[in-house]
């Protein structure tokens, strides 16, 4: 067990998992955000057009997002 701990792989593989953990949790919360819209009535563009922003822009297009949503 400590040959894990004190190996380099471990360290240069932590960056990497963190990574991949946050760019999966922007697609779901990108692919929540287009079921969202399209669940509350806008249009599919409109829905399009959220989950686009939202990958390329996740904080601050979700939190615009939450803002303009009809409620």
């Amino acid at each position: 067990m400590n040959f894990l701990l004190d190996s380099p792989t471990l360290v240069m593989l932590l960056p990497l998992l963190l990574f991949l953990l946050f760019n999966v949790i922007n697609i779901l919360i990108s692919i929540w955000a287009y079921r969202d819209s399209r669940r509350r009535g806008n249009s599919k563009e409109f829905s399009v057009i959220v989950l686009i922003a939202l990958l390329f822009f996740p904080v601050i297009g979700l939190i615009v997002y939450l803002i303009i949503r009809k409620d």
